[in-house]
């Protein structure tokens, strides 16, 4: 007699989904699906029965049958983009992209990777992909895991990728005693003189000196893309370990996949006794234009790469230290989908770190023609008390700018916030993504609306948080 036959379910999040073991034990994660929130179960028929009888939200969830099993799933998602960016053929980009997954040819993508690195695949055999889940703004697909790591080459410009754990996961929401500390913050803040005049060390020549070495503008560098698979980026991940060692750090480079450039994780030690830890970060990795081997990622995100380095040149020009431990960190592999992020935060997880708060920088400099400087806070998924947190803070030394809520989520901080550790993200804009130069090979900082006093304001806010949340003390 066969078993029951697997069921992918894809379902609108929601906590009486995990009240139901079958569901709970069998969970791969949320995902994004336009301005819903998506939670992926794979189980049987029994348990989708016995759960469809007494829940309203299996009348809204998504249902498919694994008949001959499956390779990497993968979801992807279109994201969330100002409408004068769209073109009038992007509703047909993904489907011209799910005919180049299926096509009878080969698909070369060696231009993004190093000479040893060539990987060619093949699909000559029939199609390479299965599609379990599909909406005009996601899709849940299989594929290789060579084709599922270099999605990034193929896929529509504003879609990006994510890969499901090859096993379920635990549900970890944050814990209520993670976030009574933010509060207790948000209860007593006030401004600080102080605080300010550090946060205002910060400097914008300097920025601007960091980034063009990071995008190649420059002219010394050469590095002429920072993929995960290329060597610029390990040009670039040497550069920022170096630059964070200078300013008193303890630095190292953490591999996490055989392929990828490593994560640069540094260490600001506390001067007291105390296990917390404070994570800054953003992502080093960056994204061209599909078919060129350009990707200088000057807002996305050599942006919040170097307002994360500003930070740690002006803990070494000012002094200051910290009450609890604090990482500035770069990672890698998060155009491919939050690769670097995951493994760490599963890392710290593993080790019962006490990770108090974490904020990543994803794309802080360009701004709109016409449009105030802006800050934008994730709308769904991220601790909604560190988001109030970061605005406060940005009310009390960046008053210049606008805060509000945005969909164009989500960065490396949804890997700590899926590991229950208290997490924002913070963002140009109050709004979708408006760069034009998005995942695009002209993504350089010397051209229109590259704000780098805006860039300044918004790395003030992470500066101040840290000041703030961790406590500090000057020793100059």
């Amino acid at each position: 007699m066969k078993g029951p036959l697997p069921l992918i379910v894809v379902a609108p999040f929601g906590n009486s989904l995990f009240e139901y073991s079958c569901l709970s034990g069998n969970f791969y994660g949320n995902y994004r699906d336009g301005s819903q929130t998506r939670s992926i179960m794979i189980t049987d028929e029994f348990c989708v029965d016995s759960w469809a009888s007494s829940a309203s939200a299996s009348l809204s969830a998504s249902f498919a049958p694994v008949i001959q099993g499956f390779q990497q799933l993968v979801w992807v998602e279109e994201e969330a983009v100002d409408s004068s960016l769209k073109s009038s053929t992007a509703e047909d980009e993904f489907e011209q992209f799910l005919e180049r997954l299926s096509s009878p040819a080969v698909i070369p993508i060696e231009s993004y990777l190093d000479s040893e690195q060539h990987i060619m695949v093949n699909t000559e055999q029939g199609s390479t992909y299965e599609l379990f889940y599909r909406t005009p703004t996601a899709a849940l697909l299989s594929v290789s895991s060579h084709v599922a790591l270099h999605l990034d080459t193929i896929l529509p410009r504003y879609w990006k990728s994510t890969p499901l754990p090859s096993s379920p996961v635990e549900f970890i929401p944050v814990p209520p005693s993670a976030v009574e500390p933010i509060k207790s913050v948000l209860s007593t803040l006030a401004f600080s003189p102080t605080v300010a005049s550090l946060v205002n060390n910060i400097s914008i020549p300097q920025m601007k000196n960091d980034i063009r070495f990071l995008t190649g503008e420059d002219g010394q560098s050469g590095i002429v893309s920072r993929h995960s698979f290329v060597e610029g980026s390990r040009v670039a991940a040497a550069w920022l370990l170096a630059r964070f060692v200078e300013t008193g750090a303890t630095c190292q480079l953490k591999p996490f996949l055989q392929g990828f450039a490593p994560n640069v994780v540094c260490r600001y030690d506390s001067v007291v006794n105390t296990t917390g830890t404070v994570i800054i970060s953003g992502h080093y990795d960056s994204r061209g234009s599909f078919g060129s081997t350009r990707a200088p990622g000057g807002d996305d995100d050599g942006s919040g790469t170097t307002a994360v380095l500003s930070i740690a040149r002006t803990i070494a020009r000012t002094g200051v230290k910290f009450h609890q431990n604090v990482e500035l960190v770069a990672f890698a592999g998060e155009e491919q989908g939050l690769y670097g992020s995951r493994a760490y935060a599963r890392e710290l997880r593993q080790l019962n770190a006490n990770v108090t708060l974490m904020v990543q920088a994803d794309m802080l400099a360009y701004r709109k023609p016409g449009e105030p400087m802006q800050l934008g806070l994730p709308d769904r998924i991220g601790t909604p008390e560190v988001a109030q947190l970061v605005a406060n803070i940005s009310a009390l030394y960046s008053p210049e700018l606008e805060v509000g809520f945005t969909p164009a989520c989500c960065s490396d901080h949804q890997s700590f916030h899926d590991q229950g550790f208290p997490s924002t993200q913070v963002f140009e804009r109050a709004g979708p993504i408006a760069d034009p130069m998005y995942h695009n090979s002209g993504d350089l900082s010397d051209r229109e609306g590259y704000d780098f006093d805006q860039l300044k304001a918004i790395a003030k806010v992470q500066f101040g948080t840290i000041l703030h949340f961790a406590g500090f003390e000057v020793s100059k």
